[in-house]
């Protein structure tokens, strides 16, 4: 007989679900929604700050968290680990529901445009029927969402996009794109955290580390933050100290 996959745990607000042995899939909605993403972040919170046992890794994505666990911690229980660690993430929802949110860490990110650090700033403006000033201002008077973190370690799942700088991929993607480039592609901006494969319309280049695996909090994301991006001239790139290439 085919082994039963164990059914979801619900309530009117999500379900969970087991991911193999050792996780469980948290589901709070579908699709990219703000507000689905605002209480992916308040379960995060939530999780981190009430440590359950064997509850070791949590990965938060557009509508869901991973709950990565250890299943001995929960053996002792009545039910199956998964059912007694999904019973438990419920209880500990329902009686926080009602919470207000945590307030969003803003994150301010310096960013070079043009020239050497945004190669392809001309071309986006081209495709824009933009100004290279312009696509500049309509870039940096956004608030953006960091959605999720993955992908590559540190990088930003990015929403807020003015739609009218939004760019097509390059047609032949760069064999190494710097660490710090800032890039669109499509409806998405986002910025390089290591030096990379890629084809986004590269339009600046940022001083800042987006990750440092030697830090306690290696990446400088996270989930929930927002972001705005300021504008500095090739001067006070090069005195913040240029990334390694």
């Amino acid at each position: 007989m085919p082994t039963q996959r164990p059914a979801p745990a619900r309530d009117s607000t999500l379900q969970v679900e087991a991911l193999g042995d050792r996780a469980l899939l948290v589901i709070l909605g579908k699709g990219i929604d703000p507000g689905v993403n605002d209480q992916v972040h308040k379960l995060t919170s939530l999780l981190r700050q009430r440590r359950l046992p064997g509850v070791h890794d949590l990965v938060p994505a557009y509508a869901t968290v991973a709950v990565h666990y250890d299943p001995a911690a929960w053996s002792g229980e009545t039910n199956p680990p998964h059912e007694a660690l999904s019973r438990e993430i419920l209880r500990l929802w329902r009686s926080a529901v009602a919470a207000p949110l945590p307030g969003p860490r803003l994150v301010e990110i310096p960013v070079c445009y043009g020239g050497a650090s945004g190669p392809d700033l001309a071309e986006v403006a081209a495709l824009c029927a933009l100004s290279e000033a312009e696509v500049i201002a309509r870039h940096t008077a956004a608030t953006y969402r960091v959605y999720m973190i993955g992908f590559s370690p540190g990088f930003a799942y990015l929403g807020g996009l003015d739609s009218t700088i939004a760019a097509p991929r390059r047609a032949t993607p760069r064999t190494k794109v710097p660490a710090g480039s800032v890039g669109i592609a499509g409806m998405q901006t986002g910025i390089y955290p290591l030096a990379s494969p890629g084809g986004w319309q590269i339009i600046g280049r940022t001083p800042e580390h987006l990750f440092l695996p030697t830090q306690e909090h290696p990446c400088l994301l996270n989930p929930g933050d927002r972001l705005r991006f300021i504008p500095i001239d090739a001067e006070a790139f090069q005195a913040s100290g240029e990334l390694a290439p």
